[in-house]
C-alpha cells in the first residue's frame, strides 16, 4: 500500500477543499481493499450516488470516505457530512454504508480507520441549521456524524501513526466488530448505549458497576422499563461474540485489541 497521494492530479485545481477531495478520493480507490471481504479493489460508485462513495463488487459492502488534513491520530468528535435527511433516510433502511475516516499530511495517509455501518444510528447525526438566505444553496440543510459517540470499539485501525496493518488482521477485526450489529435501529442503540458503557469501566468489572449506568441508560431509551434485564442482555451478546469474557460471580473481563 502507497501512502503517498499522486499529486499530478491536483493540476487544475484551485480551491483546497477541491484538491482534498480529488487527491483522497483517488487514493482510495487505488489502494484500498474492502475490509469485510477482503477484495483487493474497491470500486468507485455511480457519481452523485447518495451516501455511498465505494461498492465492493465482490460483497456488494458500501463505503463513504471522510478525510482531513491532520497529523493526529485521535479523530474530531464531529465531522461534516452531506444532506441531514438524506443520511437518516438510509440509516433508516439500514441500507447505510460503512465510513472510512482518514488523516493525512504533506500528501501522504497517516491514519485510517474503518467504522462498521451498524454503528451509525439516528443518535450520531447532527442536524446542521439550513443555510441562510445569502447563501448559494439557501435552505441546505447538511449534517455532522458524531464520530465522538460511537464506541471506540467500532473504530478499526487500518493505518495508524503512518504503519499499515496487515490485511488480514483488519478483516478479522472488521467481522467481529461487525457480527455485534443488530437487526434494528433500537437494537443498534442499545449495543451503541451498552458499549459505551463498558467502555469507561477498567478492564474487569463487576455486573454491579455497569448496572451504575442505569439510570443513565433509561433517559436514552425511556419506553424500556427492564433496564437491568437489557443491560444483561446486552452484555451476554458482548460475551459471545468475543468483546467481553465472563469471570465468573458477576465479574467480566474486556478482550484487548491488538494492532
Amino acid at each position: 500500500m502507497d501512502l503517498r497521494f499522486n499529486t499530478s492530479l491536483a493540476a487544475g485545481y484551485k480551491s483546497g477543499s477541491q484538491i482534498a477531495r480529488v487527491l483522497t478520493e483517488d487514493w482510495l480507490s487505488h489502494n484500498m481493499y474492502c475490509p469485510v471481504c477482503g477484495e483487493s479493489v474497491l470500486q468507485r460508485a455511480e457519481a452523485n450516488a447518495p451516501v455511498k462513495d465505494y461498492v465492493c463488487q465482490h460483497c456488494q459492502s458500501q463505503y463513504e470516505l471522510k478525510s482531513k488534513h491532520s497529523v493526529s491520530d485521535v479523530f474530531s468528535q464531529s465531522v461534516a457530512d452531506g444532506v441531514y435527511d438524506t443520511m437518516i433516510h438510509r440509516i433508516s433502511s439500514l441500507d447505510n454504508p460503512s465510513f472510512f475516516f482518514m488523516h493525512y499530511d504533506r500528501y501522504e495517509v497517516n491514519n485510517l480507520i474503518i467504522v462498521p455501518k451498524c454503528f451509525f444510528t439516528p443518535k450520531v447525526i447532527d442536524k446542521r441549521k439550513p443555510l441562510p438566505p445569502t447563501a448559494r444553496r439557501a435552505g441546505w440543510v447538511g449534517c455532522n456524524i458524531l464520530l465522538g459517540d460511537i464506541p471506540d470499539t467500532a473504530k478499526i485501525p487500518i493505518i495508524h501513526h503512518g504503519q499499515v496493518r496487515r490485511t488480514e488482521d483488519v478483516v478479522r477485526e472488521y467481522n467481529r466488530v461487525y457480527a455485534l450489529q443488530a437487526k434494528t435501529l433500537e437494537g443498534r442503540g442499545w449495543l451503541m448505549d451498552v458499549l459505551q458503557c463498558v467502555e469507561r469501566l477498567d478492564k474487569c468489572f463487576t455486573l454491579r458497576q455497569i448496572y451504575a449506568f442505569a439510570t443513565e441508560l433509561s433517559l436514552k431509551h425511556p419506553n424500556n422499563h427492564h433496564i437491568h434485564d437489557k443491560i444483561r442482555q446486552q452484555l451476554q451478546d458482548l460475551r459471545d461474540k468475543g468483546v467481553l469474557e465472563f469471570k465468573g460471580r458477576g465479574l467480566y473481563q474486556k478482550v484487548e485489541r491488538t494492532l
